[in-house]
């Protein structure tokens, strides 16, 4: 072999062997966020978390979500609001980013481009104003659902609002919320993003002297609706989604709560 194939034979295997570790590095780095992913939750009270239907469960920072590959967005996102946690800090709005802790691939953010839906937060971003890296967190793909502009920024939002209210009464609620990912479902994106046709949003409130729960249930359309008339028993959002929300709490309380639609000890005023 000439000098200059061996040249050209040194040169390809460089090649190779640069590119093959930069794969390897890649493939380390993933492998680390979806383990960091499955291990951190510095702001979630483990003890409310919802049971996983899909068995793939992702820690932030600031939530918790379980993840459904076969409708690309979360069941279920999972996260306390206490008191501390609301700040009027306005931290500049960053770009979606994909969940990389999500190890069978969270959707693309360019799914929602053109599709007419919003990119509607299931973790709001208004509750994670607390700190800069809570905030933009909650921008990660995995946190958000296709969402009509008119119910996002109308009842969703007068909703996501009563409960920073609570939150600031009580001293503290535990949120979990998702679409219901149920039925004959339109979708978008080339990843296919059910849009669902409800939202749910479930809160239970352990700190003000007792534990109550309350679940609101909403069609995906605008509406000038009351907050109340969308309450609903935690039991009709576990038939609809087959998750079981509270599985840690003792039989004859989770029971007994789950079962009640009434509104009577949370203030609408």
């Amino acid at each position: 072999m000439s000098k200059r194939n061996w040249y050209a034979l040194i040169a390809v295997i460089i090649v190779v062997g640069v590119y093959g570790y930069e794969h390897f590095l890649i493939e380390k780095e993933q492998t680390a966020i979806i383990e960091q992913g499955e291990t951190t939750k510095k702001d979630t009270n483990d003890y409310f978390l919802p049971a996983s239907t899909t068995g793939q469960v992702v820690h932030h920072e600031g939530y918790s979500l379980s993840y459904s590959e076969s409708y690309e967005q979360a069941e279920w996102v999972a996260y306390e609001l206490k008191k501390r946690h609301l700040s009027n800090t306005n931290f500049k709005r960053p770009y979606f980013e994909i969940d990389k802790a999500v190890k069978t691939g969270a959707a693309h953010w360019r799914n929602y481009k053109q599709s007419g839906y919003d990119r509607g937060h299931l973790c709001p971003a208004g509750d994670r104003r607390y700190s800069r890296e809570a905030h933009d967190e909650t921008f990660l793909t995995s946190n958000i659902s296709p969402q009509e502009h008119d119910f996002n920024s109308g009842i969703w939002n007068t909703l996501e609002q009563k409960v920073r209210y609570w939150a600031a009464k009580y001293d503290g609620v535990f949120v979990v919320t998702g679409g219901i990912l149920k039925g004959d479902m339109s979708t978008i994106g080339e990843e296919q993003v059910a849009v669902p046709n409800q939202f749910y949003k479930v809160l239970i409130d352990y700190n003000s002297g007792g534990t109550k729960m309350i679940a609101f249930l909403m069609p995906h359309e605008a509406s000038t609706k009351p907050l109340y008339e969308f309450v609903v028993s935690v039991d009709e959002v576990e038939a609809l989604t087959g998750i079981d929300f509270f599985p840690e709490l003792e039989d004859s309380l989770e029971t007994r709560l789950e079962a009640s639609n009434s509104y009577k000890d949370w203030s609408f005023n």
